[in-house]
């Protein structure tokens, strides 16, 4: 019970502060401490994970989720919670993929931010400006929640 708890707690508090720690992390520092080992990893991880979407594989994309991931499209989509649940809402949208393309990172131990441009064709919009906010745990995803700067209607 209480590891359920905790979860939904690290859950809330994403959601709640993804904001805040958004523009922190799109805000360079000229001083800003040198990434760690772990941190150049989880980097890395998200960087290929974005990379991997033109694939649309969806096995491929699946394999950088924990088993316990959990996925909010934007901020104003229900949050997919488990990986069923984010299979399912990464089908509806894998095969209109272009590209991501990845503007900036920030990293602090497990949580990678980055700014991104998603490219879409086939879609309802034609672009979407963002920023990711993902949680690392042992090499996978277990939250990534999408917030909207601006979209490009097709």
């Amino acid at each position: 019970m209480t590891s359920i708890k905790l979860e939904m707690n690290r859950r809330g508090f994403m959601a709640a502060s993804a904001g805040a720690i958004a523009l922190a992390g799109i805000a360079h520092s000229a001083s800003a401490a040198e990434l760690t080992t772990d941190e150049q990893a989880n980097v890395q991880l998200v960087n290929e994970f974005c990379a991997a979407w033109p694939s649309h594989d969806l096995d491929k994309i699946m394999d950088f989720f924990a088993e316990d991931g959990a996925y909010r499209m934007t901020e104003t989509t229900e949050l997919a919670d488990g990986r069923d649940a984010v299979s399912a809402r990464i089908q509806t949208i894998i095969n209109n993929v272009d590209r991501f393309e990845v503007l900036d990172t920030y990293s602090r131990g497990p949580m990678v931010i980055n700014e991104r441009i998603d490219y879409f064709s086939d879609f309802t919009i034609k672009t979407w400006h963002g920023v990711g906010v993902f949680f690392i745990r042992d090499g996978k995803i277990v939250d990534w929640y999408d917030y909207t700067i601006k979209m490009e209607p097709a």
